[in-house]
């Protein structure tokens, strides 16, 4: 049987494979940004440890982003200070991440006046953190012509936020709190809870002296 075109496209196929996996396996870590790389000195602070793997996602307002030491960025992770590239800057530091920190893969960080990450916080993949929504008062008026309002977000120590779960503007969320895959969450959540849902809520809580329990 004579060598087919297909049978060629498979051979080489076969034969590169392996070449391009270990090429990108070198690309991803090459193009890690770590402190000792020079474009790290355009962040507010980037500390010892820490990385941002390679592909990154968007990223801008670098000067207004704080990242602590020894925390793992994903690829595809985006994370912006301010509303678009070059913008003035209203304040020195507007997405602040704290240490030992790991941001899933696919995340999303948008902080256009304040959002904080602190310490020892995990998240999933595709998770979605803003402190700005748009307005829709006006019906006359088409939403995106509106003004935004802005209400800061805080993540408190040791919490673990799920897989495409979402951090709506104004949320206050305690340390050592687990928020369901999927959950949107809004408002404060005390410390010690796991919440759940879409609105979420607490569906469990620690209290001192029984454990873990589900609130009546």
């Amino acid at each position: 049987m004579a060598y087919s075109k297909l049978n060629f496209k498979r051979d080489l196929y076969h034969l590169l494979g392996p070449i391009v996996r270990r090429c990108y396996k070198a690309a991803c870590e090459i193009g890690m940004l770590t402190n000792k790389n020079r474009e790290a000195s355009e962040f507010n602070s980037f500390g010892n440890g820490s990385f941002i793997s390679f592909p990154p996602g968007t990223i801008f307002g670098k000067k207004a982003i704080a990242i602590g030491e020894d925390t793992m960025i994903g690829p595809f992770v985006s994370i912006s200070a301010g509303m678009m590239p070059n913008q003035e800057l209203l304040f020195d530091k507007i997405v602040q991440i704290g240490s030992r920190c790991m941001i899933g893969r696919g995340s999303h960080i948008v902080g256009h006046m304040h959002v904080e990450i602190d310490d020892d916080v995990i998240t999933g993949p595709y998770v979605y953190i803003t402190d700005q929504n748009h307005g829709y008062e006006d019906i006359t008026i088409p939403i995106w012509k509106q003004y935004p309002k802005d209400k800061g977000v805080y993540i408190g120590k040791g919490s673990w936020l799920g897989t495409q779960c979402v951090i709506l503007p104004g949320t206050y969320i305690g340390k050592n709190v687990v928020v369901a895959a999927g959950a949107v969450v809004s408002g404060e959540v005390p410390d010690f809870s796991v919440v759940a849902g879409s609105p979420a809520k607490i569906v469990k809580h620690f209290v001192d002296g029984k454990g873990w329990i589900k609130p009546t």
